[in-house]
């Protein structure tokens, strides 16, 4: 694979600066490169707000360019380690799969997956995409969206998956409504013939979804008969315990 130097050195400069601010000699000293090198860099940086000099001073620290790319970029990795412990326990105490995932743009793309040992299972989903609304989690972020934001999704056709899937708008509207008060959603073979899933909504310190829990299994044994009830109940539990988790800005339980 062919290398670009130009451009590992300009990130080499800008992780540098994350510990910002600093000058052009401890940049330098950092990336082992010249100072007349680091100067054309951070100066190339600076041009397109990659970088930026501190006011009055010769240090340099991460420009407005950089911080807007990172505070666009969700934060996946996080929402998975505050989460994982949970989809562990979840399908352990209940023998299903258990997953999470996050918006992107009108889909939602499943970031992490809790197998369990049990020999029929759930195929593994991380990484894939699905439109919205087919599956709960994603009804979940949906009956989440602004009033604007929800009508352009309602304007478009909405595929069907199967002849469970919801494909009228006003029938979609009913069930979000129905989401929103409840505070979860249920979905028996909307996407996939032969799999049932519940799930609930994830809030960070903004009180803004940024995320799903499932649990889903095959529709003959999930959920057992009599057991909806606990099921919904362990699943809006542990979503609420991971945006807790959020909020106090920590992987560690909340006191």
């Amino acid at each position: 694979m062919s290398r670009v130097q130009s451009i590992e050195r300009a990130f080499a400069v800008l992780t540098a600066l994350q510990d910002g601010p600093i000058g052009v000699t401890e940049v330098a000293e950092r990336v082992a490169l010249p100072k007349s090198t680091v100067a054309r860099l951070l100066a190339t940086l600076v041009d397109e707000d990659a970088a930026e000099q501190v006011p009055g001073g010769t240090s340099y620290r991460l420009g407005p360019r950089i911080v807007g790319l990172a505070a666009a970029v969700p934060p996946t990795r996080s929402i998975v380690a505050l989460a994982r412990a949970e989809l562990v326990d979840l399908a352990a105490s209940l023998g299903e799969a258990a997953g999470l995932s996050i918006a992107d743009g009108f889909a939602v793309q499943y970031i992490d997956q809790v197998d369990t040992p049990n020999p029929v299972q759930v195929r593994d989903w991380t990484g894939t995409r699905i439109p919205m609304h087919s599956v709960p989690s994603g009804q979940v972020l949906l009956a989440g969206l602004g009033p604007v934001a929800l009508e352009r999704y309602l304007a478009q056709p909405l595929e069907a998956f199967t002849p469970l899937t919801i494909t009228d708008a006003a029938a979609l509207r009913r069930r979000l409504r129905d989401v929103l008060r409840q505070g979860y959603a249920w979905g028996r073979e909307e996407f996939a013939l032969g799999i049932t899933s519940v799930a609930a909504p994830v809030s960070d310190q903004a009180g803004e979804l940024v995320a799903a829990v499932h649990v889903h299994g095959p529709s003959y044994r999930f959920p057992a008969p009599g057991s909806e009830d606990e099921v919904t109940r362990r699943v809006v539990a542990a979503a609420a315990r991971i945006s807790a988790r959020m909020r106090a800005g920590s992987t560690a339980d909340p006191a």
